[in-house]
């Protein structure tokens, strides 16, 4: 079975490639001049050497602790007790308990400027406390962090040099389509500076972030080819390699880099500010289905449905639960994904004409955008820190928590109460309930706190209820559950 693959960085003597979570790759097209439609038996050659210089190699490093070197075991009070306490004296294993290695990683980048901006992988530079930058034509630079971006695993580093650098500009991923030529330039393996070539194979794909839009592509990329950039066959940058689809750790086919539409926004921020400076509508929001479109008696099943809207900007404009959000500032929304890219990258502190659908009317409001970093600070600190919560249903419940998220897979953009374990042959888990599982309801009525859940469940057997309805979120699946009270 294939499984979603990150390259991350071991630690030791020697020089390897990271893996983490995904397969990180850096993936880059080399392409014919401008105008040029390939044809077959066409070469990539000028394109590669045109590109190529503005690709980097990015080696960074952080201390390792190891374990100091143990005594041999020697009779007590022997000649060779000291004999041997002398020689790890010398060799710094008895004068140090934590003596530190070096551990080293690889990826790869690309500069965007001629004074030394550089783009690459969050999960590359993540932790370092040494970032060296090689260029193609062998010079070394240290680089520095000007900032980063968790939710698309974009860095921005600076390099400083006698001359201007060689760079790539950001392309227009939005026009790019499905059978395109792309060329991936990078460093695969730590072999060096190496060019594939592919077809983009998908748009618009997901993986796990709220952010996600990549563009998937068939052009090979392995271990070291993080950070690097997807060209056009312009020489613009399309995408930044960050993960692939594999059994094996190596490629098959299945690379996927995340559109420049998306990194161009958050590097532009990051150099600006050091930080993301993201728009925020402040509503919780599904997809509508053809089953809510008919109820709600829309034309077709698009917009986002706000299913909550708590206190914020979009509860200060006056939208509320129910409401369909069919534009956001002249721009047509289709479906949740496009409401929360163009919300994100909308100016913190614009007022924007939002229109909505409520109970069959057009209605429009000027919502005033907040910053969704600052609204996230808010809600961490106002988060409920409730223990975990058993039930006696065979539930242990947990509060959302960022490591809960992170434990289970889970995104920002869910809320309610998480299933941390099941007990076996309970009610719960006879009806197929599951840890990492997210109840959104209970008895219809939205849950935040495993006290929340407790509560209803007193409710309702306090009203003679032999059961209870949950509204359970699974990887985005929603479905109603019945569960048997005890």
């Amino acid at each position: 079975m294939s499984k979603a693959v990150v390259f991350g960085r071991p630690l030791g003597y020697l020089k390897v490639s990271i893996v983490m979570a995904l397969s990180i790759l850096s993936l880059m097209l080399v392409a014919p001049a401008p105008g040029f439609s390939r044809a077959p038996g066409d070469s990539f050659a000028d394109l590669a050497e045109k590109i190529s210089p503005a690709v980097v190699n990015i080696v960074t490093s952080v201390a390792v602790n190891q374990p100091a070197a143990e005594m041999p075991i020697v009779p007590k009070g022997s000649p060779l007790e000291d004999l041997f306490r002398d020689f790890l004296d010398r060799q710094g294993g008895g004068s140090s308990p934590e003596p530190q290695l070096r551990g080293e990683a690889l990826g790869s980048g690309f500069i965007i400027s001629a004074d030394g901006y550089v783009v690459t992988n969050n999960h590359v530079i993540v932790d370092a406390d040494q970032i060296e930058i090689e260029t193609f034509s062998g010079e070394t630079y240290v680089a520095t962090i000007v900032g980063r971006d968790e939710r698309t695993d974009i860095a921005v580093l600076k390099i400083e040099g006698d001359a201007p650098f060689p760079f790539v500009s950001f392309g227009d991923s939005d026009i790019a389509r499905v059978g395109d030529w792309v060329l991936a330039v990078g460093n695969p393996l730590g072999q060096g500076f190496s060019v594939s070539a592919g077809i983009i194979s998908a748009r618009n794909r997901t993986l796990s972030g709220a952010y996600d839009d990549f563009i998937q592509t068939d052009a090979a990329i392995n271990r070291g080819n993080s950070g690097g950039p997807l060209f056009n066959m312009d020489g613009e940058v399309i995408g930044v390699n960050t993960a692939i689809l594999s059994p094996n750790g190596g490629s098959i086919g299945l690379g996927f880099s995340m559109s420049s539409a998306v990194v161009s926004q958050v590097v532009d921020q990051l150099i600006k500010y050091g930080e993301t400076r993201r728009g925020w509508l402040g509503v919780r929001i599904q997809d509508v289905s053809e089953d809510i479109a008919a109820a709600l008696e829309l034309e077709s099943p698009e917009g986002a449905l706000v299913t909550d809207v708590p206190a914020g900007p979009a509860a200060e404009a006056g939208i509320q639960p129910g409401d369909v959000i069919v534009s956001f500032d002249g721009k047509p929304i289709t479906d949740i994904r496009e409401l929360v890219r163009v919300v994100a990258d909308t100016e913190v502190g614009k007022a924007v004409r939002v229109v909505v659908v409520r109970e069959g009317k057009s209605q429009t409001v000027l919502v005033t955008l907040g910053r969704l970093e600052e609204a996230m600070q808010t809600l961490d600190t106002n988060a409920p820190q409730a223990r975990p919560a058993e039930t006696g249903e065979g539930m242990t419940l947990g509060v959302l928590t960022p490591d809960a998220r992170n434990t289970f897979g889970l995104s920002e953009d869910i809320d309610g109460v998480v299933v941390m374990d099941v007990e076996a042959g309970s009610p719960a888990a006879v009806k197929g309930i599951e840890p990492g599982d997210v109840i959104l309801e209970v008895g219809q009525r939205p849950v935040n706190t495993p006290q929340d859940v407790l509560d209803a469940f007193a409710t309702a057997r306090e009203a003679g209820r032999q059961s209870v309805l949950l509204l359970v979120d699974r990887n985005g699946d929603k479905r109603f559950v019945a569960i048997t009270l005890n």
